[in-house]
């Protein structure tokens, strides 16, 4: 999934200590292996090098699920090789490579789904486990950790139906249209509405998952919408839908949140001042930890289903507070999935 980002000094300076804290880890995992400590395998992470929030949220999240596998005696290494480029052939490049070393399994984050094929179906055959998350591959032969994006934007509807028993009126934010994610979200939404006929649309704008962009839109046609009493969106828009909203002065309609920390501190103003009450759900960086986790299942010979689906990280009211304090300026809401977590997507997937 390839939400919009916002790249910033800080996470630059952090993706760096990130890269230092890796490398620090591949030398212990290496002399850990020698020792004969930890079983004789490894699983590569395979990235391309894009200094960004979300990016740097899902690396932060490898190292420690990682480090905590290598200590626990589940892997030998966990390292990760970043693409010379942000292209491509970069990283079709960057994965000939990792063939060549032959490693018991490959994680990677693909920038497209259907351009490393060839390369993921001779790794299949060298017998290396392959596992694409985030960005996917369509190659049968790799194992494919993803969100259901349908189900995303059903999620969002049923919160709202939760928060307004009486029915209502909704807007419904649309990401950059044609796109593949905005679709699915959009067919989420759909398919949900079709089956709560108190809650109704009233006005569909493209926010194109930025602040700025939302705020603009939203403000161009709130002088002829009725009273919105939900909005459901696709992140990165909600804080331009809610400054649309106080520029014209019009009643605050829940809002549907992604998890951005700025989202969650904006809910916990509102709630402090006036009692206001919504809902976040947003994907997890963690996926990159799961994805590890369903590669070393795989290595150990449990029965995994070549598709399995992550699960959305939600935030209720209850969790709020909890969640800001977890969530550091400028970055995502997310958790370090488990083995027991993997377990249980494996299961639910077959």
């Amino acid at each position: 999934m390839r939400f919009q980002m916002v790249q910033e000094d800080s996470v630059r300076r952090r993706w760096f200590g990130i890269a230092a804290g890796l490398l620090a880890q591949t030398v212990f995992s290496a002399a850990a292996s020698r020792a004969a400590e930890t079983p004789p395998r490894s699983i590569v992470l395979a990235v391309a090098p894009v200094a960004s929030a979300w990016r740097s949220a899902m690396m932060e999240s490898w190292q420690r699920v990682t480090t905590a596998a290598i200590q626990d005696g589940m892997v030998a290494a966990a390292p990760v090789h970043m693409a010379m480029r942000n292209t491509l052939a970069a990283e079709a490049e960057q994965l000939t490579a990792l063939v060549a070393e032959r490693p018991p399994a490959i994680v990677i984050d693909a920038g497209s789904p259907q351009a490393l094929n060839v390369v993921v179906r001779q790794a299949c055959a060298a017998g290396i486990v392959v596992v694409s998350f985030d960005g996917i591959v369509t190659e049968p032969c790799a194992y494919r950790v993803k969100f259901d994006f349908r189900k995303l934007g059903a999620t969002e509807v049923e919160a709202l139906a939760q928060r307004l028993p009486a029915g209502g009126s909704l807007l419904e934010m649309r990401g950059i249209e044609n796109t593949d994610l905005d679709d699915a979200i959009g067919d989420g939404v759909a398919t949900a509405i079709a089956g709560r006929p108190a809650l109704r649309i009233v006005g569909e704008v493209h926010g194109n998952w930025r602040r700025g962009d939302a705020m603009q839109n939203v403000a161009s046609v709130l002088a002829v919408l009725p009273k919105v009493d939900g909005v459901l969106t696709q992140g990165g828009d909600a804080l331009g839908v809610a400054d649309a909203f106080t520029a014209a002065g019009r009643p605050m309609p829940v809002i549907i949140l992604g998890n951005r920390a700025e989202e969650l501190a904006w809910w916990k103003k509102q709630r402090d001042a006036t009692g206001y009450q919504t809902f976040s759900v947003a994907p997890s960086p963690g996926i990159a930890g799961l994805a590890f986790w369903v590669a070393q299942r795989v290595l150990a010979g449990a029965d995994v289903p070549h598709e399995v689906t992550a699960p959305f990280l939600t935030v209720e009211p209850g969790d709020l507070d909890q969640a800001l304090a977890a969530t550091p300026a400028g970055a995502f809401y997310s958790r370090d999935y488990t083995q027991a977590d993997a377990d249980a997507a494996i299961a639910a997937s077959r």
